[in-house]
């Protein structure tokens, strides 16, 4: 059907027919002053837009992941227990949970999101790493017995929440 020699023919004559017309375009464009930057004029209403505009979306940003308060839940008592659940989905909601010093808390992890960070949940505090089935609740339990914030998270600790213990 087709040689090797009218496959590599064809392939070198391709090669050179661009490095031909390289040449002469960057010969077009290095003669003439194409290659030089123009100022563009913007009327002083735009630049005073688009730069409020900017500190806007940056004052945002900062107040979404620094400022913003996370929801907190106080965790009832049944049975002796403190029991709440906690929904995995692009997150975990509620993110803070508040509990007290020296009775049992079970966390009841359901989780909706597919994402494989999601899968596992540490807290590593209390020594603790449950795998979370997906659309399943996920029971941990632990006996906080100092107060403080005690963090948990994802496998890869993208996605985190806290367990606020009080007195």
């Amino acid at each position: 059907m087709f040689s090797k020699k009218l496959i590599w023919g064809s392939l070198a004559s391709l090669g050179m027919l661009f490095g031909i017309a390289q040449g002469v375009q960057s010969a077009e464009t290095s003669s003439g002053k194409a290659n030089q930057f123009r100022q563009i004029e913007q009327p002083l209403a735009v630049k005073i837009g688009v730069t409020a505009g900017g500190s806007a979306l940056i004052g945002l940003e900062l107040w979404w992941f620094l400022l913003s308060k996370k929801i907190s839940q106080k965790v009832p008592t049944k049975q002796g227990t403190q029991e709440v659940t906690i929904t995995v989905d692009g997150g975990y909601e509620p993110a803070r949970v508040v509990v007290k010093t020296g009775q049992p808390v079970r966390l009841n992890f359901l989780r909706r999101d597919p994402n494989s960070c999601l899968e596992r949940v540490l807290l590593p505090d209390f020594y603790i790493a449950a795998n979370l089935t997906l659309d399943q609740v996920t029971p941990v339990e632990f006996t906080p017995q100092q107060p403080g914030e005690y963090q948990f998270s994802c496998g890869m600790n993208m996605f985190r929440g806290v367990v606020a213990v009080e007195k």
